[in-house]
């Protein structure tokens, strides 16, 4: 059996174990022979991993919870946020059992939750300090589980990767691509892999650069156990140092959540998430109006070279950037290119399609913001459409923003802000998102805000949309930033309608 071929399989299972599971409902004999179409329900069961935010003591972490109201769930549930440490293992072994010992009644104890919501449709905050905070195992379930979102937001006052890092909490999966990282001397980037069950699991990490795969050392059957975190320098898999290079993390056995810590001892630095699927056209929504440079890097993984037509959706339309009109990138190979301030002072966002056969392709940029030894960076990763809702937790009143773009056609778009953590109530607005264009949208906020907010973008027409939200916070005069894209949250599934037909046990 073949890679693609157990990959497939492993992520059918993951899908069915992570996203949840829905009770396949008998039809009334009235409508017994009539043929039913699947019904969309909400999900009972997701699972989130946070990576370890920082090694630095002057990082200041925060968290924020949120699951969208959902109709269809019943009044129960729960949602909590727990270290990944040999702790968690102990005493989740200690429930199962129900023997649990003195010891591992201490052990409980250390896994006190680090966010514990109390309702749909509200956030919920927690924070940390120092460079010893662990990654984080995130378990809803019931009311909380469909289209829940953790966001993970780290600020680091001095030092390498100065600034503000940002991410979105990742469902486990078996495959992950990253195109954006880097092995120069002045890049120090992790790849955190995060095992949430109850069995090791088994990865190889692979790298490709301009000439194609690198030779590793020890990228093979790489491990990580139970109920654990484990973060993997690049720069020990090879000593090659490329400015660009792609990430393949495969996994044999299990499943991990996985994300790419980038830091520059220059430029600050950020996480970066996984690339949507290796697909011909590729969506990079949200690229600042304020960027002051921007570097495009590609990835081929199949057999044939990629020739891609480069395009920004601007607020006024799809324009191609002059010299840098097309991008081509081998089979196997990482290409890259310096589109400088191609946003001119307008939000935008890069639209990359085939100028002839479609062949797939992964793809992210570096957005760098400020001047001098002021300058932040920060990654957009290519992403899926919002589909039928996204969320993004963990706004302020002042330094969020969410860009809108759709290529294809013209979008209707209803964003909803949350009450705040600590109060306030819920606001609408709905927006026209014209054909090729971008918009940065101004958001509603909620009235009496007291605390963070999350906000949820539901497509009201078919054309296809893709979101990003930016958070920023300046400090000491450094453009601290963070860009975390927003695909479908998947809180439903598509079951489908079952009927008893007796004539299977006849002969």
């Amino acid at each position: 059996m073949n890679r693609t071929t157990l990959s497939l399989i492993a992520g059918t299972a993951a899908l069915a174990a992570v996203t949840g599971f829905a009770t396949l409902n008998q039809p009334d004999a009235a409508t017994a022979d009539t043929a039913q179409a699947a019904a969309e329900l909400p999900v009972e069961r997701t699972s989130l991993l946070c990576p370890s935010p920082s090694t630095s003591d002057l990082a200041d972490t925060s968290y924020t919870s949120f699951t969208p109201v959902t109709m269809g769930t019943d009044g129960d549930g729960t949602a909590e946020l727990v270290a990944a440490t040999a702790e968690s293992a102990a005493a989740t072994t200690d429930k199962a059992t129900d023997k649990a010992s003195d010891k591992a009644s201490d052990k409980k104890k250390a896994t006190k939750p680090v966010v514990t919501p109390k309702a749909p449709g509200t956030p919920a905050v927690g924070e940390t300090s120092g460079g010893e905070t662990p990654a984080l195992l995130g378990t809803a379930e019931g009311k909380f589980a469909p289209g829940w979102t953790v966001q993970q937001t780290t600020e680091v006052t001095a030092g390498s990767g100065r600034g503000l890092q940002g991410v979105t909490c990742t469902a486990p999966d078996t495959e992950f691509w990253f195109p954006g990282v880097s092995t120069v001397a002045d890049r120090t980037d992790y790849v955190h892999l995060t095992n949430p069950d109850d069995s090791a699991a088994v990865a190889d990490i692979e790298l490709y650069g301009k000439d194609g795969a690198l030779q590793t050392t020890v990228g093979e059957g790489i491990t990580i156990p139970a109920h654990s975190s484990e973060p993997i320098l690049l720069s020990t898999l090879t000593g090659e140092k490329q400015e660009d290079l792609t990430v393949h993390v495969n996994v044999r056995s299990g499943r991990v959540g996985a994300a790419v810590q980038a830091l520059d001892e220059k430029l600050g630095g950020d996480w970066l998430a996984a690339s949507t699927d290796p697909a011909g056209t590729q969506v990079v929504p949200g690229i600042p109006k304020d960027a002051t440079a921007v570097r495009l890097i590609a990835y081929a993984p199949g057999d044939a070279d990629a020739d891609l037509k480069v395009q920004l959706a601007s607020p006024s339309g799809l324009i191609t950037p002059a010299g840098h009109e097309t991008l081509h990138v081998k089979a196997g190979m990482t290409a890259s290119v310096d589109l400088g301030d191609v946003t001119r002072g307008e939000a935008g966002s890069l639209v990359l399609t085939p100028t002839d056969q479609s062949v797939p392709v992964v793809a992210a940029v570096r957005v760098l913001r400020g001047k001098g030894d002021r300058q932040e960076s920060a990654f957009i990763t290519a992403t899926a459409p919002v589909g039928t809702r996204a969320s993004a937790a963990g706004n302020s009143a002042k330094g969020s923003t969410l860009s809108l773009t759709a290529p294809k056609g013209t979008a209707k778009v209803k964003v909803t802000a949350s009450a705040g953590s600590g109060g306030g109530t819920a606001a609408s607005r709905t927006y026209t998102v014209k054909a090729g264009t971008t918009q940065e949208v101004e958001l509603p906020v909620p009235a009496g805000l007291k605390g963070t907010y999350a906000l949820t973008v539901e497509p009201l027409t078919d054309t296809p949309v893709y979101a990003s939200r930016t958070l920023t916070a300046t400090t000491e005069g450094v453009p601290g930033f963070t860009i975390q894209t927003l695909p479908d949250d998947r809180g439903t599934v598509a079951v489908p309608e079952a009927d008893e037909d007796v004539a299977v046990l006849q002969q």
